[in-house]
């Protein structure tokens, strides 16, 4: 089973008023576990960017009116591709796969324009899954923004101080796996997958990431953790 966890920073909230995508963000799950495949595109969207939304992810300080001098690690869009350059190879990247989307009719709202103007197919909606909705019918009346879902769940996200796609497509895949009852939703501990040509293969394993996730643990939960086995013996498991 593949599926697509995805997010998208705009410029504003309205595609049909000129606001335009300036990020995607994907991951590939298979069986429910990352791969270690994305799928990430800053986009220029041809236009200004409006402060609000600069406040909201920091993208474009170079299309600000009037242009911002780029901070150390900012990301400038005039240099970047335009939609009509990655929206097919967004298509081929998500296929027929189902999407993972919070607020899923936000960005559906957004990648459908900008496919639209392009000439290309539209993503259908029976083709998302909305983890808002989700949330909102598991743990009713209770928050529901991502932010509220890791603190829920124990999920770090201290990384994230803005928004950005494909940081909150990761945290999303973890806030997903825990909304449908963990890695194991529906208890098969088979290894057996299907390849993309179909072919049921069992020697299947995640790519290694390109960015490997930093460490969570802290210097004295390192030490409490070394001192736990040394007590053990040269014989420990952590030991071999």
């Amino acid at each position: 089973m593949r599926e697509i966890v995805l997010d998208t920073e705009t410029t504003g909230f309205d595609p049909e008023s000129g606001d335009r995508i300036v990020e995607i963000g994907a991951i590939e799950l298979f069986n429910h576990m990352p791969t270690g495949k994305t799928f990430h595109e800053y986009i220029n969207p041809e236009r200004s960017m409006p402060e609000g939304a600069f406040g909201v992810h920091g993208i474009g300080p170079d299309l600000l009116e009037p242009p911002q001098e780029p901070k150390p690690g900012a990301v400038t869009l005039k240099d970047k591709q335009v939609f009509a350059r990655v929206g097919q190879k967004f298509l081929n990247f998500v296929g027929d796969s189902v999407m993972v989307i919070h607020n899923a009719s936000f960005d559906m709202k957004f990648l459908n324009a900008e496919l639209r103007w392009m000439g290309l197919p539209q993503l259908p909606m029976s083709q998302a899954i909305d983890t808002l909705a989700m949330a909102r019918k598991k743990f009713p009346g209770s928050p529901a923004t991502l932010d509220a879902l890791c603190r829920r769940f124990y999920i770090d996200n201290s990384s994230r101080t803005l928004h950005g796609a494909l940081l909150d497509s990761e945290i999303l895949a973890e806030v997903y796996l825990e909304l449908i009852g963990g890695r194991q939703p529906d208890f098969g501990l088979a290894t057996v997958t299907t390849s993309g040509s179909g072919t049921v293969t069992d020697d299947w394993r995640p790519a290694p990431r390109s960015n490997p996730l930093p460490n969570r643990l802290t210097d004295d939960e390192q030490a409490a953790h070394d001192a736990f086995v040394k007590k053990m013996g040269d014989d420990a498991l952590w030991n071999s």
